[in-house]
């Protein structure tokens, strides 16, 4: 289990973001802060710190960081309901990010689903639509079952069910991971093109921004929609580099650019495992059949 980050969360009161019912994401130094309204009310804030850099709550440390380093980044409209936020006795919340590729091991009369079997960042929030795409999953696959006595004859029919679910979980895992490596902090200037390559990508609207959105959402849990917009966006970019003229400086940008976006995707790609996300027919569980009642008169 990686621990990339944590989020600092607490609840803001009194206060609107400017556009109502939508969430709302700062791009900040040195990592992502998340604001979503969860009630008429009140606004969950969700500072992002990574692991390294996780200052002390007990001592007031946590306090100090987000009073100095996190305040001033935040919209005008929040910044007194976030100080006071901050301030409230027990409001501040901790929770680690982990991120954990599935590696299932058969186990009869066991069927992991959801976190238990993989994590991805939170940032996108993710991790319901997953398990709730588990459970509608499971419940397919059940229901042509009439007797669950044999655990080892079930468990080796649902193997398929660690297939069937790749297309939803690994397209929102990698999105997930991928924001979050692309939007934190880095010292590396060609991070910064890649940062900004994202931006203009999504401006360009159309299917471009509405393709992620609905992948993000798990409106659209396609893999190959997911390479599609991930090199799509990887081209955007270089062009952007090279425009308006080639020169030498800006081929190598483009290069690097191309290089480091590589370093990220295709390393998370792996681990999701390819064969199951591309060529899932090629999966010899994915035509398993059901087990036949022996006592069902047919």
């Amino acid at each position: 289990v990686d621990v990339p980050s944590y989020f600092v969360g607490f609840i803001l009161t009194n206060c609107k973001l400017s556009d109502q019912n939508h969430g709302a994401i700062i791009l900040a130094d040195p990592s992502p802060i998340v604001f979503y309204p969860i009630s008429s009310t009140e606004i969950r804030c969700m500072v992002d710190v990574p692991s390294q850099n996780l200052p002390s709550l007990s001592n007031g440390e946590m306090s100090h960081y987000l009073k100095t380093l996190v305040a001033p980044k935040v919209f005008p409209e929040t910044y007194d309901s976030f100080i006071s936020a901050i301030e409230k006795k027990d409001n501040i919340k901790i929770m680690p990010n982990r991120i954990m590729a599935d590696a299932p091991h058969r186990t009869p009369g066991a069927l992991l689903i959801g976190d238990s079997l993989n994590m991805r960042h939170a940032i996108t929030g993710g991790g319901m639509t997953v398990a709730l795409s588990d459970v509608v999953l499971l419940r397919d696959l059940l229901r042509p079952l009439h007797d669950l006595s044999d655990a080892s004859v079930v468990c080796k029919y649902l193997q398929s069910f660690y297939t069937l679910r790749k297309p939803m979980s690994s397209t929102i895992n990698i999105l997930a991971s991928v924001l979050h490596k692309v939007f934190s902090s880095s010292s590396d200037p060609t991070i910064e093109d890649i940062q900004h390559a994202c931006i203009g990508y999504l401006r360009l609207g159309g299917v471009f921004s509405s393709g992620l959105s609905a992948m993000i959402a798990g409106l659209c849990p396609r893999p190959l929609s997911l390479a599609f917009h991930l090199f799509a966006l990887a081209i955007y970019g270089v062009g952007r580099l090279l425009l308006p003229f080639p020169s030498p400086k800006r081929l190598w940008n483009g290069a690097k650019l191309f290089w480091v976006s590589s370093n990220i995707i295709f390393p998370i790609i792996h681990s999701e495992g390819v064969r199951q996300m591309f060529f899932p027919l090629t999966v010899p569980a994915y035509y398993r059949t059901p087990p036949r009642n022996k006592d069902l008169k047919v």
